[in-house]
């Protein structure tokens, strides 16, 4: 409480660490208000800064699971390289190297922004007068960003259960739009446009969705490094859908990067090849041991103008079949 109302002085007593003030003579109705709302303010923040310890535990204990994952792929490296079977050896926890990865970035999105949500409520409560509307939208902004982290935590969880995959139709479409929500951040990030042409109406395939869902990012994923060294505006990439009037679906993943050399097109399937400075060079072999294990056929061909072209053929799911 002060009786200096010019406004240097309002200006030094809240650099000093005054979080709020009221000039004499004061209103008893204004302190009052002015007391809840701090109040609340200091409760909201350390409920905040719980939830934030919470995520932050999970994104460890999820980090520790990748770090174990990769120790796991090294170990396998070794001893399918000493055998000469690399590739048919090669099971989910292989596969999960990369997805772990992939997740644990994910993970940093809706942390960061309910920090920044969490900032901006405390902001608008402490205008005067409060801003509570916009201050509740923070806060509802802080609970979808927390139900997407526990959302990415279960998918972790699901892709890490023991047992035989799930084999029943799959929408490929549904699979396509779940990626492109997973790696929309990175999407974003990179500077790159990612677009999904989805035939409607197509019928389901037969397989287990988190293995298809894995190679379909697999393909994404590679395909956004291969625009990453080209001008923003031509940093494309386009997933499509299509039948292919018989019995088998077609998913096909499009990039403008700078192409494949023809004596390299079959070699990027190979495992531990890469042409990446970071890469491990299993993402396209895991994907193409998935999908023929699926009864399908994934191959590559260069476009005529610029990019190349992952083409993905599964058959189609018939209910109470074999």
């Amino acid at each position: 409480m002060t009786s200096l109302a010019d406004t240097a002085s309002r200006v030094r007593g809240l650099e000093l660490g005054a979080v709020d003030y009221v000039t004499k003579p004061f209103v008893r109705a204004e302190l009052a208000a002015r007391v809840r709302a701090q109040i609340a303010v200091r409760a909201g923040a350390r409920a905040l800064a719980e939830k934030n310890a919470e995520l932050e535990r999970t994104a460890a204990e999820l980090a520790r699971a990748r770090d174990t994952l990769e120790a796991e792929v090294v170990r396998r490296t070794d001893e399918l390289m000493a055998t000469n079977q690399r590739l048919t050896h090669m099971n989910r926890v292989a596969a999960m190297s990369e997805l772990a990865a992939s997740i644990a970035h994910e993970l940093n999105q809706p942390l960061a922004a309910i920090l920044s949500n969490a900032q901006a409520a405390r902001r608008l409560l402490q205008k005067n007068p409060p801003d509570v509307t916009e201050a509740l939208a923070a806060l509802g902004d802080i609970v979808d960003d927390d139900r997407r982290a526990a959302t990415i935590i279960q998918r972790m969880r699901t892709m890490l259960k023991k047992g035989a995959p799930r084999t029943d139709g799959q929408d490929l479409n549904e699979l396509a739009r779940e990626v492109a929500r997973l790696v929309g951040n990175d999407v974003l990030l990179r500077g790159a446009t990612l677009r999904l042409d989805l035939a409607p109406g197509l019928p389901r395939v037969r397989g287990d969705g988190i293995q298809l869902q894995q190679v379909v990012l697999n393909l994404v994923v590679n395909a956004l490094d291969a625009v990453a060294d080209r001008p923003p505006d031509r940093r494309l990439v386009v997933v499509r859908t299509r039948g292919d009037g018989k019995d088998r679906v077609v998913l096909s993943v499009e990039d403008s990067g700078k192409g494949i050399a023809p004596a390299d097109m079959e070699r990027v399937f190979e495992a531990f090849y890469t042409t990446k400075a970071e890469g491990l060079g299993v993402g396209l072999a895991i994907s193409r041991s998935i999908v023929e294990a699926h009864g399908g056929r994934l191959s590559v061909e260069n476009n005529p103008g610029e990019g190349v072209t992952f083409r993905c053929q599964l058959p189609v799911w018939e209910e109470g079949g074999a």
